[in-house]
This record gives C-alpha cells, structure tokens and sequence, in this order.
C-alpha cells in the first residue's frame, strides 16, 4: 500500500530536524568538513594565442573575512548538504570564516519531483551523445526518488535548516519550484522558516508554444519567498515601468501609513517610477538564439534573478545558490555588484558554470570541491549503507580475494591470489583523492607486516590531484584503474555470478594529458616567452564510460582520431608554487573569440612572464566526461 504524504510529513519534519541537529553538532568536532581549493582562477580567456602578464600575487587571497579582507567568490563542486556543512564551519585553509548568519540572499531552484535521469548532451566532431550520470550523482538521484515525492521532501528538509543558519537575520531566501511539489513545499517552508515569515508567492508566467491535450497548459513556475525575519529584512522596491503616455500624466499613487498605523495609496504629483511589481512576473523564457542560453536544459533568464536579487539585497552583499545549475544566479550576482557562493553536485553544471564566469570576465573566483569525501560525503545515505558489502563484490570482479576479518578488519583490502599484491577498493561515495593513494602506499608498508610487491587502487570517482598523486608515488609501485561506472547497473540486471561467467567487467587506467615541452625565448623586454601546447589526450577506454552502447563505438573513432577534441577546458598556471593552482589563462569549447570553431579548443598558447631561471607551469585539462588531468613541467629559462 502507497504511503500517505499527509502522514508521512510528520516523519520527514523529525528526522529531517534530527539530521540538520546531528550536523550542526558536528561543527564544532575535530570531523567537520573543510572545502579543497582546485583552481584560484583569473579569468582570462584565449583570445589571439598569446598572454603578457604576469600571474598575479593578490594579498591575501585566501583572507576571505567579511569584516574587511579580500573576499573570493566560491564555485564549490560536491553535494550541497556537505558545502553548506563546510560554510557553517568555516574553512581555516583559506581563511574563510563561519558563514552562520552571514547570507543575505539564498535562490533556489532544485531539482522538481520528475524522475528525470539528468542526462548530458554532449557533442564530438561527428558525434552527438547523452552522458549519464557520474556514480556519485547516480547515488544521489536514486536516492531523492526512490520514494517520490516522499524522498524529495527527505532530501529538501535538512537542507533548507542548513540554509535557515546560514542566512542573516537581514535574509531571505526563494525557493524556485513548479506543480510537482509545490504544494507540500509550502508546507515544509512554513514549519521550518515559519508561516509568519512568508512574504509572496510568486508565479513566474512565461509564453511558449501549446498543443491540445487533456489538460490546461501549464504555462507557469512558482518562487516561494521567506525572509529569515520578515518585518527586518532588505527589501528594495521594484517597479514596472508605466507606458510614455501614463508617465507623461505626472501622477503617481505613493503608499503612507497614517498616525493608526494603517496603510493608504495616494494619488501624489511627485515623478511616478511605475507601477508597483506585484507577485506575477511575466518573463520570458530564454530566446533560443539569445546571447545568454548557454545549453543547459534548466537555464533560468537573468531577468528572473536580477528582479529577485535586486529586491532583497543590496550592492556588496552575499548571494548563495546550492543548486547551482547553468550558474545564473551567481552570474546576475556578480554583474549586480554582490558577492555570491554557489554550488552543484553535478560535475557537467560545474564545469559550465565555470565557463560562463571566465566569459563574463568575474573577478577572480575560487574553484572547490568537498576536501574531505572520504569520510564524509553522503555521511547520511541511506541507500549507500545499504550497498553493504559492494567491495567484496569489486574484488571478486577483479579476480582478488579478501582477507579475512580476522586477518583485516576494513573489508576495502583484499589480495589477488599467488602473487604479493595487495588491492584497494574505494567506495562508490567517494572521491579518490591524493590522500586515498597515500593510504594505499601506507598500506602496502604496514598491512599484514607488509613486504607487499604492489598496490593497486581501484576507485569510481577521482579528484582533480589524483594524477599529481600517481606521479608522486610512481617509485612506490601503487597503480590506480577506474572501475567501470555502470558496474552498478550491470549489477542489477545481470547479477555477480553472471558477470564473473562474462568476463565482461573492465578495469581501465586512468585518462592522462601529455604537454609537448615547454619552449624558452627571451625578449626585447628581457621577458621570458613561454610556447606551451598540447600534444595528446589518452582517454580510459569507451567501456567505462557512463554511455549507452551504441555511442562508445563512435567515441572510440573519435578517441583514435581527433583526441584532443574530448578536451572541453583547459588552463595554465605558468608559475606554479606547488601549492595553489592559480589558473592565469584559459581556453576551452565554445570560445569563439580567438577561432570560429565551438568543438576545439586552441592547443597551443605564448605567455611573456618576469624572466626567471627555473619555474614550474601546470596545466591542467578536463574533458567532455568531466575528467580531471594535470601535467607539471620543470623549466629552465
């Protein structure tokens, strides 16, 4: 029998609450989360092929501090429960300060209550694919829709209390959703921000073609309106223009309160601004030819988020989406004058909003992810703990045995037979990380006594260090294989006694970028000119890549052929310090500024630096899939 709603929102309300409590606890522990810095990035898109400058030394960069340091707008990649946690927290690597109370605006627009399998579209040279999900956000989605609307509104709950802590007592928050939820969400925000703290209920009324059917056509949206306080929050009016003709008339009508307390509309002679914008917002969708559409399916207008960053908040405040989409909110924020944090768990969402911000040339931003995956991400999942004992299944695929509990009591070690190599499996929740690795060679050392020949790491999800990592501990004998991302599904339909009878399973190596060397001249001006260009891309092989059969055949064509087309993005700090990735130029598809061609990026770039005997220049490049390489060249001028 199909579970009540109306019953069942009791229970949701109390764990949902005993989650956020059981979080907030952990912010003052030794385990909170922090957040690990990718890329400080300068925007500063290829435009001819050739870069004068030099990398920037901003003063203290990473003191964030609201209460006069330099504040770094935040791209955060990872699960919005765990940003949100690490905000809360604070982050002392780069100087930031706990958040708490200190949001002045938070928009919203999650995913509605469709089951929809979130899908990339992706286009090759001669090739037009839909990629599936990574792993972690297969997790994730599966998670939110197990028990429809029931698993939406236990995904939602926690979240919004997190975003309650974070807002300031000056703050508001709208919530962007359509008919699927829209009623229960009102429900969920009246308990958790309080029904006296609504303000509107906006409906966002946008044209579009309609067909016949059985139904009206649903030509609308609805933005839930909270403020933290509503009698204390920013609210600046905004007004619909009046036509020429009304304007001319020279009177307005202006709202008074009398000596009761009540409130009045007068007609006054003062200039009229326009006309009050009241709670229905006729707005278009974006035209398809437009120059903001970017190709993100859920894309919001920038004339949407402009009417409710302008209303509720001002010049210098701070605006956070934790869903962060096509980047929208963050771009309107930034051209407004606010600062902005946003967030997505989708790693397609991050890199174009990473795009879209070096386009529109923002001040320098940080690019993060969740620093601490392993032992944090998805803390609360159910559906993860339940996978169980999914590491024993990884090693029988790869033909490895596991010890014993008496032998080793973490079940992601197992050994391959007759031989002294010892195997790691990573958890389907996690990213492997530079720290995974280095757990791995400590394992090797130790376990058992140690005297093992090798380790090999077999993980889902990788971090952006993870090939600096390789690098790292290339001497220690440590190799890593990705394990195929539908390995989960295969799981399912087949069963583990089936796909050990197949042999079908692959464990592939990770992708790698190869940088031709980087060539030295001096010039007039006693700058060393740096040439540095691309020379391949080796991608992991089609089979572990989340794609629907039919389309791996072809991606291998595009493999052996044009591999350099499978890099969407890539970037160079030419003056590396080992620490912090200052990303100081970049190129990626879609940037037609510096050729006519949207599916290639330009794979070779010139860059007068300060003159210097040694240096070090990263580069780090990412694909179509999402894939992470960085490559670290030692030169001497």
């Amino acid at each position: 029998m199909a579970k009540s709603l109306i019953e069942e929102l009791p229970r949701i309300a109390s764990e949902g609450r005993q989650e956020a409590q059981r979080i907030i606890e952990r912010l003052s522990s030794g385990t909170r989360i922090g957040l690990q810095t990718n890329e400080l990035v300068l925007p500063r898109k290829d435009v001819s092929g050739f870069f004068r400058g030099q990398v920037p030394n901003i003063p203290n960069a990473f003191n964030a501090a609201l209460d006069g340091g330099s504040w770094m707008n935040r791209l955060v990649y990872g699960d919005n429960l765990l940003t949100m946690q690490a905000l809360l927290a604070g982050d002392p690597q780069t100087g930031l300060p706990s958040l708490r109370g200190k949001v002045d605006l938070i928009y919203i627009d999650p995913p509605f209550d469709s089951k929809a399998d979130y899908r990339t579209k992706v286009t090759l040279p001669g090739l037009d694919f839909q990629q599936k999900p990574t792993v972690v956000e297969q997790f994730a989605y599966a998670d939110t829709w197990e028990e429809g609307t029931i698993s939406y509104l236990k995904m939602i709950y926690p979240r919004l209390i997190l975003m309650k802590e974070l807002l300031s007592e000056r703050g508001s928050i709208y919530v962007h959703i359509d008919w699927h939820i829209g009623s229960y969400m009102k429900v969920i925000l009246d308990d958790i921000f309080g029904k006296e703290n609504f303000v509107n209920e906006i409906i966002w009324y946008y044209r579009r073609w309609n067909i016949a059917g059985s139904s009206f056509a649903t030509n609308h949206d609805t933005i839930l309106y909270y403020g933290k306080n509503k009698s204390n929050r920013v609210y600046n009016q905004l007004y619909i223009p009046k036509s020429e003709k009304s304007s001319a008339q020279g009177k307005s009508w202006k709202s008074v309160i009398d000596e009761n307390g009540v409130r009045h509309s007068i007609m006054t002679d003062e200039p009229t601004k326009g006309v009050p914008m009241p709670d229905v917002w006729d707005v278009s969708m974006i035209n398809p030819v437009a120059k903001e559409r970017i190709g993100y399916a859920t894309q919001k207008p920038e004339a949407l988020l402009e009417r409710i960053i302008k209303a509720s908040s001002n010049e210098g405040d701070l605006v956070c989406d934790f869903f962060g989409g096509s980047g929208t909110t963050a771009a309107v924020a930034e051209r407004l004058g606010r600062r902005w944090i946003t967030c997505d768990i989708g790693k397609p969402a991050s890199l174009v909003m990473r795009k879209r911000f070096i386009d529109q040339e923002v001040n320098p931003f940080l690019y993060q992810s969740i620093g601490d995956y392993q032992k944090e991400a998805f803390h609360n999942n159910k559906k993860l703990r339940r996978v169980g004992d999914l590491s024993q299944v990884v090693l029988g695929l790869f033909g490895a045995l596991p010890f014993s509990p008496e032998q080793v009591s973490d079940r992601n070690f197992g050994y391959v037979k007759g031989t002294r190599n010892l195997v790691m499996v990573d958890s389907p929740n996690r990213l492997t990380t530079a720290a995974t690795v280095r757990r791995a060679v400590e394992a090797k050392a130790s376990l058992l006594g140690g005297d093992w020949d090798k380790v090999i790491v077999l993980g889902w999800n990788f971090a952006f260090d993870i090939s600096q990592a390789i690098e790292k501990y290339k001497n220690s004998n440590v190799e890593v294989l990705v394990i195929p991302p539908d390995l989960l599904d295969k799981l399912s339909k087949k069963g583990f006694k089936k796909l050990i009878a197949d042999k079908t399973v692959r464990f592939s190596s990770l992708q790698y970028l190869v940088v031709n060397p980087v060539e030295v001249t001096v010039n007039g001006n006693g700058e060393d000119e740096l040439d540095i260009s691309l020379s391949n891309y080796v991608l992991l092989s089609p089979d572990n890549i989340p794609l629907d059969d039919k389309d791996k055949e072809k991606l291998q064509q595009v493999m052996e052929q044009d591999p350099l087309s499978l890099i969407e993005y890539w970037c160079i700090d030419p003056d590396y310090d080992g620490d912090t990735f200052r990303s100081t130029w970049q190129d990626y598809r879609e940037n037609v500024d510096n050729d006519s061609d949207p599916l290639h990026c330009v794979y070779s770039t010139r860059i007068a630096m300060p003159h210097k005997d040694e240096r070090k220049v990263c580069v780090k490049a990412v694909d179509v899939f999402g894939f992470e390489s960085q490559v670290i060249l030692d030169v001497k001028c």
